[in-house]
Protein backbone atom coordinates (compact mmCIF):
# COMPACT_ATOMS: atom_id res chain seq x y z
CA UNK A 1 0.00 0.00 0.00
CA UNK A 2 2.89 2.55 1.12
CA UNK A 3 4.06 1.54 -2.47
CA UNK A 4 0.86 2.42 -4.47
CA UNK A 5 0.39 5.98 -1.99
CA UNK A 6 3.71 6.69 -3.28
CA UNK A 7 2.96 5.98 -6.88
CA UNK A 8 -0.12 8.23 -6.27
CA UNK A 9 2.05 11.11 -4.97
CA UNK A 10 4.64 10.91 -7.64
CA UNK A 11 1.81 11.33 -10.24
CA UNK A 12 0.07 13.95 -8.70
CA UNK A 13 3.45 15.89 -8.43
CA UNK A 14 3.98 15.41 -12.03
CA UNK A 15 0.97 16.70 -12.61
CA UNK A 16 0.99 19.79 -10.67
CA UNK A 17 4.10 20.41 -12.01
CA UNK A 18 2.98 20.17 -15.68
CA UNK A 19 0.02 22.90 -14.55
CA UNK A 20 2.30 24.98 -12.49
CA UNK A 21 5.02 25.89 -15.37
CA UNK A 22 2.17 26.93 -17.79
CA UNK A 23 1.28 29.12 -14.98
CA UNK A 24 4.35 30.60 -14.38
CA UNK A 25 4.76 31.26 -17.69
CA UNK A 26 1.86 32.99 -18.47
CA UNK A 27 0.40 34.77 -14.89
CA UNK A 28 1.91 38.18 -16.12
CA UNK A 29 0.78 38.25 -19.46
CA UNK A 30 -2.71 39.51 -20.76
CA UNK A 31 -5.22 37.19 -20.17
CA UNK A 32 -8.48 35.69 -21.92
CA UNK A 33 -10.52 35.47 -19.32
CA UNK A 34 -14.91 34.72 -19.52
CA UNK A 35 -17.41 34.73 -16.68
CA UNK A 36 -19.69 32.06 -14.77
CA UNK A 37 -20.87 34.91 -12.97
CA UNK A 38 -20.38 38.70 -12.19
CA UNK A 39 -17.04 38.10 -10.60
CA UNK A 40 -16.66 34.58 -10.95
CA UNK A 41 -13.88 34.05 -13.65
CA UNK A 42 -12.26 31.75 -15.57
CA UNK A 43 -9.25 31.91 -18.24
CA UNK A 44 -7.79 29.83 -20.81
CA UNK A 45 -4.99 29.28 -18.56
CA UNK A 46 -7.53 27.36 -16.14
CA UNK A 47 -8.39 25.56 -18.72
CA UNK A 48 -5.45 24.39 -20.37
CA UNK A 49 -3.83 23.34 -16.48
CA UNK A 50 -6.89 21.02 -16.25
CA UNK A 51 -5.87 19.87 -19.72
CA UNK A 52 -2.95 19.02 -18.63
CA UNK A 53 -3.44 17.29 -15.35
CA UNK A 54 -6.19 15.35 -16.58
CA UNK A 55 -3.91 14.04 -19.09
CA UNK A 56 -0.88 13.01 -16.67
CA UNK A 57 -3.62 11.24 -14.41
CA UNK A 58 -5.96 9.34 -17.44
CA UNK A 59 -1.88 8.20 -19.04
CA UNK A 60 -1.50 6.85 -15.35
CA UNK A 61 -4.41 5.62 -14.24
CA UNK A 62 -7.04 5.16 -17.06
CA UNK A 63 -9.64 3.58 -14.87
CA UNK A 64 -9.87 6.43 -12.30
CA UNK A 65 -12.38 9.15 -12.07
CA UNK A 66 -11.68 12.81 -12.32
CA UNK A 67 -13.26 15.57 -10.79
CA UNK A 68 -12.27 19.10 -11.58
CA UNK A 69 -13.66 22.53 -11.55
CA UNK A 70 -13.76 24.22 -14.87
CA UNK A 71 -14.89 20.51 -17.27
CA UNK A 72 -13.58 17.13 -16.49
CA UNK A 73 -16.16 14.91 -14.63
CA UNK A 74 -14.90 11.50 -15.76
CA UNK A 75 -16.15 8.42 -14.16
CA UNK A 76 -13.77 5.55 -14.47
CA UNK A 77 -14.91 2.00 -14.82
CA UNK A 78 -15.51 0.43 -11.50
CA UNK A 79 -12.85 2.68 -9.90
CA UNK A 80 -12.55 2.87 -6.26
CA UNK A 81 -10.12 5.98 -6.90
CA UNK A 82 -11.10 9.38 -8.03
CA UNK A 83 -9.16 12.49 -8.45
CA UNK A 84 -10.14 15.96 -7.14
CA UNK A 85 -8.94 19.19 -9.17
CA UNK A 86 -8.64 22.82 -9.18
CA UNK A 87 -6.55 23.59 -11.80
CA UNK A 88 -5.73 27.00 -10.77
CA UNK A 89 -7.54 27.92 -7.29
CA UNK A 90 -6.86 32.00 -7.16
CA UNK A 91 -8.15 32.87 -10.35
CA UNK A 92 -9.23 36.55 -9.84
CA UNK A 93 -5.75 36.76 -8.53
CA UNK A 94 -4.34 35.32 -11.63
CA UNK A 95 -6.63 37.30 -13.69
CA UNK A 96 -4.77 40.49 -12.08
CA UNK A 97 -1.26 39.21 -11.77
CA UNK A 98 -1.56 39.65 -8.16
CA UNK A 99 0.81 36.45 -6.77
CA UNK A 100 -1.27 34.80 -4.96
CA UNK A 101 -2.77 31.32 -6.40
CA UNK A 102 -2.08 27.48 -7.00
CA UNK A 103 -2.42 24.26 -8.23
CA UNK A 104 -4.54 21.73 -5.95
CA UNK A 105 -4.93 17.99 -6.01
CA UNK A 106 -6.59 15.02 -4.26
CA UNK A 107 -7.26 11.44 -4.20
CA UNK A 108 -9.73 9.87 -2.64
CA UNK A 109 -10.72 6.09 -2.30
CA UNK A 110 -13.67 4.84 -1.69
CA UNK A 111 -15.00 8.40 -0.18
CA UNK A 112 -12.16 9.09 1.69
CA UNK A 113 -9.52 11.59 1.04
CA UNK A 114 -6.08 9.89 0.80
CA UNK A 115 -3.37 12.33 -0.49
CA UNK A 116 -3.32 15.83 -1.21
CA UNK A 117 -1.05 18.29 -3.24
CA UNK A 118 -1.01 21.84 -3.04
CA UNK A 119 1.62 23.23 -5.47
CA UNK A 120 2.61 26.78 -5.05
CA UNK A 121 4.30 27.35 -8.80
CA UNK A 122 5.85 31.20 -8.15
CA UNK A 123 7.09 29.99 -4.66
CA UNK A 124 7.91 27.04 -5.98
CA UNK A 125 6.26 25.76 -2.56
CA UNK A 126 4.72 22.45 -2.74
CA UNK A 127 2.35 21.12 0.36
CA UNK A 128 1.77 17.40 0.56
CA UNK A 129 0.11 15.09 2.94
CA UNK A 130 -0.73 11.49 2.44
CA UNK A 131 -3.10 9.79 5.25
CA UNK A 132 -1.51 8.92 8.23
CA UNK A 133 1.60 9.67 7.11
CA UNK A 134 1.82 13.46 8.36
CA UNK A 135 2.43 16.77 6.19
CA UNK A 136 5.51 18.11 4.66
CA UNK A 137 6.68 21.56 2.68
CA UNK A 138 9.21 20.86 -0.19
CA UNK A 139 10.34 17.41 1.65
CA UNK A 140 10.17 19.03 5.53
CA UNK A 141 7.98 17.67 7.74
CA UNK A 142 5.41 20.62 8.60
CA UNK A 143 3.37 21.67 11.83
CA UNK A 144 0.58 23.94 13.18
CA UNK A 145 1.10 26.65 15.06
CA UNK A 146 1.37 26.67 19.29
CA UNK A 147 -0.73 29.74 19.24
CA UNK A 148 -3.46 28.75 22.40
CA UNK A 149 -5.55 32.07 22.53
CA UNK A 150 -8.16 33.40 19.67
CA UNK A 151 -6.95 37.05 20.96
CA UNK A 152 -3.31 36.32 19.73
CA UNK A 153 -4.26 34.37 16.30
CA UNK A 154 -3.73 35.67 12.66
CA UNK A 155 -6.86 34.34 10.68
CA UNK A 156 -7.68 33.92 6.71
CA UNK A 157 -10.82 33.77 5.07
CA UNK A 158 -12.19 34.28 1.90
CA UNK A 159 -15.79 35.36 0.21
CA UNK A 160 -18.15 33.17 -1.93
CA UNK A 161 -18.71 34.87 -5.12
CA UNK A 162 -22.47 36.06 -4.36
CA UNK A 163 -20.34 38.45 -1.89
CA UNK A 164 -22.44 41.31 -3.31
CA UNK A 165 -25.69 40.37 -2.67
CA UNK A 166 -25.20 38.58 0.78
CA UNK A 167 -22.33 41.44 1.87
CA UNK A 168 -23.81 41.83 5.43
CA UNK A 169 -24.19 38.18 5.93
CA UNK A 170 -20.40 37.38 4.98
CA UNK A 171 -19.26 40.70 6.89
CA UNK A 172 -21.20 39.24 10.11
CA UNK A 173 -18.60 36.98 10.45
CA UNK A 174 -15.73 38.97 9.55
CA UNK A 175 -16.69 41.37 12.44
CA UNK A 176 -17.38 38.45 14.93
CA UNK A 177 -13.63 37.47 13.95
CA UNK A 178 -11.61 40.28 13.59
CA UNK A 179 -13.27 41.90 16.88
CA UNK A 180 -11.59 38.79 18.81
CA UNK A 181 -8.28 38.01 17.00
CA UNK A 182 -5.05 39.76 16.39
CA UNK A 183 -5.79 39.97 12.40
CA UNK A 184 -7.20 38.94 9.41
CA UNK A 185 -5.85 38.65 5.75
CA UNK A 186 -7.88 37.60 2.50
CA UNK A 187 -5.51 36.23 0.25
CA UNK A 188 -7.87 34.63 -2.64
CA UNK A 189 -6.84 31.32 -2.70
CA UNK A 190 -8.38 28.73 -0.10
CA UNK A 191 -6.54 25.88 -0.96
CA UNK A 192 -3.71 28.00 -0.16
CA UNK A 193 -4.93 29.22 3.56
CA UNK A 194 -5.39 25.85 4.05
CA UNK A 195 -1.97 25.01 3.96
CA UNK A 196 -0.92 27.97 5.83
CA UNK A 197 -2.94 26.74 8.28
CA UNK A 198 -1.23 23.84 8.20
CA UNK A 199 2.19 24.34 8.53
CA UNK A 200 1.87 27.49 11.28
CA UNK A 201 1.74 30.77 8.84
CA UNK A 202 -1.41 31.58 9.91
CA UNK A 203 -3.84 30.24 13.18
CA UNK A 204 -7.09 29.75 11.53
CA UNK A 205 -9.19 29.68 8.70
CA UNK A 206 -12.90 30.08 7.39
CA UNK A 207 -14.80 30.56 4.47
CA UNK A 208 -18.06 29.56 3.08
CA UNK A 209 -19.73 27.74 -0.20
CA UNK A 210 -16.05 26.20 -0.70
CA UNK A 211 -16.62 23.31 -2.85
CA UNK A 212 -14.52 19.83 -2.96
CA UNK A 213 -11.76 21.00 -5.51
CA UNK A 214 -10.85 23.75 -3.21
CA UNK A 215 -10.91 22.21 0.37
CA UNK A 216 -9.85 18.48 -0.59
CA UNK A 217 -5.98 18.65 -0.86
CA UNK A 218 -5.65 21.18 2.07
CA UNK A 219 -8.27 19.87 4.46
CA UNK A 220 -6.33 16.66 4.62
CA UNK A 221 -3.04 18.56 4.74
CA UNK A 222 -4.21 20.14 7.99
CA UNK A 223 -4.83 17.27 9.46
CA UNK A 224 -1.58 15.50 8.69
CA UNK A 225 -0.04 18.50 10.49
CA UNK A 226 -2.15 18.25 13.51
CA UNK A 227 -4.63 21.11 12.64
CA UNK A 228 -8.45 20.49 13.58
CA UNK A 229 -11.66 20.64 10.60
CA UNK A 230 -15.25 20.97 11.22
CA UNK A 231 -18.10 23.23 9.99
CA UNK A 232 -18.66 26.68 11.83
CA UNK A 233 -20.99 25.01 14.22
CA UNK A 234 -18.25 22.39 15.31
CA UNK A 235 -20.15 19.78 13.54
CA UNK A 236 -17.62 17.25 11.46
CA UNK A 237 -16.53 18.87 8.62
CA UNK A 238 -16.86 17.66 4.54
CA UNK A 239 -15.56 19.11 1.62
CA UNK A 240 -19.13 18.25 0.59
CA UNK A 241 -20.46 20.90 3.25
CA UNK A 242 -20.97 24.63 3.52
CA UNK A 243 -19.21 25.87 5.82
CA UNK A 244 -15.32 25.28 6.32
CA UNK A 245 -12.99 26.13 9.76
CA UNK A 246 -9.95 24.88 10.34
CA UNK A 247 -7.60 25.90 12.90
CA UNK A 248 -4.86 25.02 15.03
CA UNK A 249 -6.65 22.73 17.09
CA UNK A 250 -6.02 24.94 19.86
CA UNK A 251 -8.40 27.70 19.37
CA UNK A 252 -10.94 25.94 17.42
CA UNK A 253 -13.37 25.83 20.35
CA UNK A 254 -13.12 30.12 20.51
CA UNK A 255 -13.56 30.22 16.89
CA UNK A 256 -16.75 28.33 16.84
CA UNK A 257 -17.72 29.75 19.58
CA UNK A 258 -16.83 33.49 17.18
CA UNK A 259 -18.79 32.13 14.58
CA UNK A 260 -22.23 31.30 16.52
CA UNK A 261 -21.99 34.99 17.85
CA UNK A 262 -21.98 36.27 14.52
CA UNK A 263 -24.81 39.00 14.54
CA UNK A 264 -27.35 37.65 11.21
CA UNK A 265 -29.24 34.65 11.70
CA UNK A 266 -27.63 31.65 10.97
CA UNK A 267 -30.38 30.27 8.41
CA UNK A 268 -29.62 33.20 6.77
CA UNK A 269 -26.82 30.40 4.59
CA UNK A 270 -29.57 28.43 3.22
CA UNK A 271 -32.30 31.17 2.59
CA UNK A 272 -32.19 32.62 -1.38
Amino acid sequence: MKFETANFLSVAWEAGAAAGTLIREHWQKPKSIDYKGAIDLVTSVDRECERRIVEVLRNHFPNHSILAEEETDWVGTQSHHRWIIDPLDGTTNFAHSYPQFCVSIALECDGEVILGLVYDPLRGECFKAVKGEGATLNGGSIRISGVKELDKALLATGFPYDQRERADFYLSFFKAFMTRSQGIRRNGSAALDLCYVACGRVDGFWELKLRPWDTAAGALIVEEAGGKLSDLSGNRFSIWGEETLASNGAIHDEMVNAALAATVPRNSLTQS
